[in-house]
């Protein structure tokens, strides 16, 4: 399995942005602007804490493990590879919606003196950092659940 990469989730990020922000700027254009619903943020900031969480509870039953506490649960690999799989994913998605609201948030900063637009550009800029949480807690997440180095591959040959 490939670790995420940052810079692929910036680039998601930025592509969906400048798509969104030109879709938004056609929109407005034509017709009325969709809605950035209130919903999108709180969405994304239950998914963070989600992987927040998972990644918690991997990290003490690992340290469990390690310091052979009796009782103490392993973690099944399978299970640790379906939550690191589960924040990869949602990493991905959450680089494109924020990078979409991002788009969106931008361009309605231009129009901050309208009171509906003004709520509108908050909930794109909470979304946002919600979606930047995400992919925070999938780093996390991957990171506590990285298989550590084998020695013996990281060792150069005798001379």
């Amino acid at each position: 399995m490939k670790q995420l990469r940052l810079k692929v989730l910036t680039g998601l990020f930025l592509v969906a942005g400048i798509l969104s922000w030109g879709a938004a700027r056609l929109w407005d254009a034509v017709g009325t602007l969709p809605s950035v619903p209130l919903a999108a943020p709180i969405v994304l900031a239950v998914i963070a804490v989600v992987l927040t969480a998972t990644a918690l509870s991997i990290r003490a039953r690992l340290k469990a493990q390690r310091e052979r506490r009796t009782g103490a649960k392993g973690v099944e690999p399978l299970m640790a590879a379906r939550a690191v799989v589960f924040g990869q994913a949602s990493a991905l998605v959450a680089a494109l919606v924020a990078g979409m609201y991002g788009g969106t948030g931008v361009f309605l900063l231009g129009s901050l003196d309208i009171p509906a637009r003004r709520d509108q550009a908050l909930y794109a800029a909470f979304a946002v950092a919600a979606g930047i949480a995400v992919i925070a807690a999938a780093f996390f997440l991957e990171r506590v659940c990285k298989l550590p180095e084998d020695d013996e591959e990281n060792r150069s040959p005798a001379a």
